[in-house]
């Protein structure tokens, strides 16, 4: 079980991103420096109790119109062995916990494996806020079983629209299934016949609320 400390970090989390965002091809650019705010987002809870993981929505408000992005995250004590570079989006002070490694989670394998836990109802989403409190308002399903992790280069590739990361089932010879993981988020369950996804909310700047698929299941083409 996560818990929950009321504490500082530095730099903040929104600090961090507004440095690393900007890097990243799925970013909606501005011309301006962006004005982050959080809107939402869930926790999944790490078995070992050793890594933290929650899937955050900032919003950006220095367009012409707010752009909220989908960040899976995870914060560990040491760094992440075998990472790429551009999955580290910062190192920070907590105020209980030390130096923090802070990483974009689709290349963490505990965040990837909690993951397809959830599609697979084999794990809980918590609140993003409280300890040990489900948040009943994110679901995850999965239209099959055996759901696998894929390892090495190209597992997680970046694109102009999201994320894919490439999965497996249970005696697959080869990737057949994608996870999409959507990073600029509208409202949307996505395409029709995935074969599932996970659902969420989070806060537009007026105070409403929105839902979309946060990740897809699809089938690969081929």
């Amino acid at each position: 079980m996560a818990v929950i400390h009321r504490t500082t970090m530095k730099p903040t989390k929104l600090e961090l991103f507004a440095s690393w965002l900007p890097t990243r091809p799925w970013y909606v650019p501005t011309g301006r420096a962006p004005e982050l705010a959080k809107a939402g987002g869930f926790r999944l809870d790490d078995p070992q109790g050793e890594v933290g993981i929650e899937f955050m929505v900032v919003t950006d408000g220095s367009g012409d119109r707010p752009v909220s992005y989908h960040l899976p995250l995870t914060y560990r004590g040491a760094p992440l062995d075998g990472a790429p570079a551009e999955a580290l989006v910062g190192t920070s002070e907590h105020g209980v916990l030390g130096k923090r490694w802070v990483y974009d989670g689709v290349h963490d394998p505990v965040l990837v494996e909690r993951l397809l836990a959830l599609l697979e109802g084999r794990a809980e989403p918590q609140a993003q806020s409280e300890t040990d409190t489900p948040d009943h308002s994110v679901t995850g399903r999965f239209d099959g079983t055996g759901l696998t992790t894929v390892t090495g280069p190209g597992a997680a590739v970046d694109g102009p629209h999201g994320t894919a990361l490439a999965v497996r089932t249970a005696g697959d010879a080869d990737p057949a299934l994608t996870l999409a993981v959507a990073r600029v988020l509208q409202e949307s369950d996505g395409p029709a016949d995935a074969r599932g996804r996970v659902t969420a909310e989070w806060q537009s700047p007026d105070g409403g609320r929105k839902r979309a698929a946060f990740v897809v299941v699809r089938e690969n083409a081929g």
